[in-house]
């Protein structure tokens, strides 16, 4: 098969860039977070692409080569000092914020449309989290689940959009913290779906997802055994009759490819004043029957059968998928896992970094996609764009910087980073001048 050469508008992307985060903005923000104070050398505009393009794509920069980057970029030179005291609590405030303004704007420029079996709902959400292992150094900062000796771990909890076609939400823990405890759920969950795997695992939380107007999928616990109150589907024959009944007690004497039911299920409440409230609550149960594994795979969610058939509210489960995806481009592509340091600024903000470098590189997705509305996604997928948007990251960070009126050329470039090649350390006794200078 000939590959077919793809529709690429490079000034629309730049003004896409530009207008994601805007060089007013930017400064703005700078100022407000305290980044910039009296520091004139500091450019955030030039600060804030050096670190989004220039970092997050290469797995083995170090702090010198971003610094070069900046000098080489911003036209200026940097002690290294300078360079290295800016990773700071305000530097960290700053990248959070450019995370929190490019998640938003993101949702507010859908990516992708939901099929026709979708379309009663608003989005799908899927939500997980991945850990980045740290020095052991971290570990009262950061202490580490279930680990034998001393071990550090931030937690990087995810809510992925697919209609935004990326994150929408992004929240740092430490890796000890539960599960349960990184999602909150409220009105924004209205008219949507979230795919949720068995660490969110909670009536409590189904509970409030159904009482906000939203709607969850999620795996049965194994050891779940809910009362059967009725079914949705009918089966031919001499079957058995699950009305009444304990799922545990009849699944193993199940013969059906299929089983859809209401089941009911009894919770603690949220306490209030120390007391506790038992309750109980209705959801569906579907049993889809796997050959392969000889095994029931159980799901239970609140979205009726009429909007969507059984099988298809395991096959809605599996783009659960996507999120996995999501956490492969970060780790494997932009740097979330290469944090070999033990300072805590430039670990948080190397973590920023690595969600801003995913935010941009989905925003240009996205761009291209619209450009070519008839390549189907199965041929054009995110981590695919990746590798392309990896191998062309110097080109696209002189490309923005260009887009905003810096002028770039190879002298400059040259001029800036040979200034890198004085050795700073000017007593440093070298063995070879004694031989030759």
């Amino acid at each position: 098969m000939v590959a077919r050469h793809l529709n690429v508008d490079i000034d629309l992307i730049m003004m896409e860039l530009c207008a994601l985060f805007p060089p007013e903005w930017l400064r703005d923000k700078a100022k407000e977070t305290g980044l910039i104070k009296r520091e004139r050398k500091i450019d955030p505009i030039y600060i804030f692409w050096s670190l989004s393009i220039g970092y997050g794509v290469f797995l083995q920069r170090t702090l010198a080569a971003l610094k070069r980057d900046y000098e080489r970029f911003s036209k200026q030179i940097l002690s290294d000092s300078s360079w290295y005291y800016r990773f700071t609590p305000e530097l960290v405030a700053f990248l959070r914020e450019c995370v929190v303004r490019g998640v938003e704007y993101s949702a507010q420029e859908p990516g992708r449309t939901l099929s026709d079996r979708l379309s009663p709902f608003e989005d799908v959400l899927i939500q997980d989290s991945t850990i980045v292992r740290l020095h052991s150094k971290l570990a009262k900062i950061w202490p580490a689940t279930r680990s034998r000796k001393v071990a550090a771990g931030v937690k990087v909890s995810v809510l992925t959009s697919a209609i935004a076609c990326g994150p929408k939400s992004v929240a740092l823990f430490s890796e000890n913290t539960n599960d349960i405890k990184t999602l909150r759920i409220g009105p924004w969950i209205k008219d949507r779906i979230l795919l949720i795997d068995l660490g969110f695992y909670k009536y409590q939380m189904f509970t409030r997802i159904k009482e906000n107007g939203g709607y969850f999928v999620s795996r049965l616990k194994s050891n779940a055994n809910p009362l059967i109150i009725e079914t949705h589907r009918t089966c031919r024959g001499r079957s058995i009759d699950v009305r009444g009944k304990h799922l545990q007690d009849l699944l193993k004497d199940l013969k059906r490819q299929v089983l859809d039911v209401e089941v009911e299920v009894n919770f603690n409440r949220r306490a209030y004043r120390g007391k506790e409230k038992r309750d109980n609550e209705r959801f569906r149960l579907v049993a889809i029957y796997n050959e392969d594994e000889d095994k029931y795979h159980l799901y239970v969610t609140n979205i009726s059968p009429e909007l969507l058939e059984p099988e298809e509210v395991a096959r809605l489960y599996g783009a659960r998928w996507e999120i996995e995806i999501l956490f492969k481009e970060l780790k494997s592509r932009y740097a979330l896992d290469m944090v070999p340091t033990s300072n805590p600024q430039v670990i948080e903000a190397m973590i920023w970094i690595a969600i801003l470098t995913l935010i941009i590189s989905r925003k240009i997705y996205k761009v291209v996609r619209a450009l070519n509305p008839e390549v189907k996604m199965a041929r054009f997928t995110t981590l695919r764009w990746s590798n392309i948007f990896t191998e062309n990251a110097s080109s696209l960070l002189a490309g923005v910087l260009q887009h905003m009126g810096l002028e770039t050329s190879l002298k400059t470039s040259l001029e800036f980073s040979m200034s890198e090649a004085v050795d700073p350390h000017v007593n440093r006794k070298r063995f070879t001048e004694e031989w030759w200078a």
